[in-house]
Formats: structure tokens, sequence, C-alpha cells
């Protein structure tokens, strides 16, 4: 249960799915909240992050900052690593230097899918293309160089703001009558409400307050596990069912041979979540309750 204690923060990438939910649910809380976007923080600037960290002195940092873009990453390696490595070596850095526990976001990616059985943190990394390999590259320069540290790995990530599959199939379900799904990646969809839920409680946990604090790589579960052509019959089933959308989409599922992309995509992303359950008490997401949220305020604007 989490403990009401209130924190100065400092939040990166405050501008993109999770950092705005972070940023909504941390003042809610009523913590002390230092909001930056890429364009106000560059992560990749360590004299940038330092100068920045140093001022405000934060109890918490909590990086939602990082390149996301899948397929472009191949050709644009240098911008990927440049954020989701040295961004996060650059903080972690200064986080060892200040004494500061630093709040990491990571990503199903870094597996390669091959795995049958969901994924548990220590199963051995092995990214399939630069995005992936990028995030490790972070999270493995935040492991080495600051002890206080939670990385949190997560999948298939949804939410009100920014780019994401839900709003995908909803722009399409306006152009189009029909549509071919992948059906043969299984994973789970996580919204940005439950990771930003998660990491509040988990800083705001008796654990997180103690001297032995669990330190480390969590994987954030969320329930039920399904594939790409499940969660697409989800949407619009819901969509449908609060006046979201009015017409029946007809879905064919494919095969991922049947849809291309620059870089293979995990085929298993399911996390176990039972580590973070047994140290901070958090319960596995419910996504489908959460994208129930998420169309009802799209529904509402």
């Amino acid at each position: 249960m989490p403990i009401m204690i209130s924190n100065k923060l400092l939040i990166t990438g405050a501008k993109g799915q999770v950092g705005t939910e972070l940023v909504t649910q941390a003042t809610d809380r009523g913590h002390e909240i230092h909001a930056f976007g890429s364009k106000e923080l560059d992560i990749s600037n360590f004299e940038q992050v330092e100068k920045t960290v140093s001022a405000l002195k934060p109890d918490v940092i909590i990086n939602a900052a990082a390149y996301t873009a899948v397929d472009k990453a191949e050709t644009e390696r240098d911008l990927a690593y440049a954020v989701n490595a040295q961004g996060s070596e650059n903080l972690a850095l200064v986080c060892k230097k200040l004494d500061i526990p630093l709040l990491h976001i990571s990503t199903d990616y870094v597996y390669d899918g091959e795995k049958k059985s969901a994924y548990i943190e220590t199963d051995q990394p092995k990214p399939t293309g630069v995005y992936g390999a990028s995030k490790l590259k972070g999270d493995q320069k935040i492991e080495q160089i600051c002890p206080k540290h939670i990385i949190l790995r997560v999948s298939w990530v949804f939410g009100e703001q920014g780019n994401n599959f839900v709003k995908t199939m909803l722009r399409l379900a306006e152009q189009r009558d029909e549509l071919s799904i992948v059906a043969d990646q299984f994973g789970a969809p996580t919204s940005a409400k439950s990771i930003s839920t998660c990491l509040l409680d988990i800083l705001q946990s008796q654990h997180f307050n103690a001297s032995q604090c669990p330190w480390g790589v969590y994987n954030f579960q969320s329930d039920p596990g399904v594939t790409w052509f499940e969660f697409a019959q989800a949407i619009f089933q819901q969509a449908n069912d609060i006046g979201c959308i009015t017409k029946t989409m007809k879905l064919k599922p494919i095969p991922s041979s049947e849809f291309p992309t620059p870089v293979k995509r995990p085929a298993n992303s399911k996390l176990n979540g039972e580590k973070l359950q047994k140290h901070f008490n958090i319960s596995p997401a419910n996504w489908k309750a959460d994208l129930n949220t998420m169309l009802q305020a799209i529904n509402n604007q």
C-alpha cells in the first residue's frame, strides 16, 4: 500500500505517453513536479543534465524520455543511442554523484520474443533491432553506474497522448471497413496510466523508503495476454459499445510474414510481474479496464 510521502520529482520525457500521465498523477498525489520535455532538457547532453539536476536537487528522478521509433531507429541509429543509451548513462552518472534514486522505463524489445512463456527478469536479453539494443545499453549503464535504481520493463504501451496502436485503429476505422491484423505476435497491452501508477506506487512504498530497498530490474505485467489481432478486436468491441465508432469493422488475422517491417517484432512480449508483486505488492495491470477509460475520455472530447 503506498504511503503518502511528498517528493520533489524531476520527470524527463514529460510530453510523451507515459510522461504526460506521470505529471498528472504525481501532481494529484501532491508531489512537487519539475517536468521536462526533450526541448527543455536534452538528456543526451551531460552538461545540461548535470546543471539542471544540480540546481533542482530532486528527491527522485523518473526517466520517461526515450527514442521509440522502432523501425526508424534502423536508419537513425546515432539518435536512438544518444537518447536511449547515452541519455540514460548521463542520468545515472548525475544520480550517483548526488545520491538520487533513478526510476527508468525500459521495454519488452530487449528480449527476442522466442521464449514460449512470460519473460522474467533473469532471462537473457537479446534485442533484434537498434531500438531494443539501444534501450538495453541504457539499462546496463544504469545498472553499472547508479546503485539506487528501478528499471521497469513494459510492453505494448498505449494512452491518450502520443501515437499508439489504439489510436491507429481508431484512425483507420474512419478510412476503411476492413483491416488485416497480425495474429501470431503475443504480448500484453499496457496503459500509460497503469505504468505511471506503478512507478508512483513504487516510490511511495515502504520498501522504497527503507534503507534496504530492493533496487534492480522489474517486469510490469499486464493481463490478459493477447495477440495484436485480439487486441484490435477488443478495441473495436469497446469502441462500439460506448459509441466511439458506429460501424462494425471486419478484421482479418494474418501472419507476421504478410506484414513485413524493417525490424522483426518479438513473437512473445508477455512479461511476468511476480517479482514486482513480491517486493512492492503491485498487482498486474488490467488493460481492458484501462482501454475502456481511454476510449471514454476520447469519446468525451
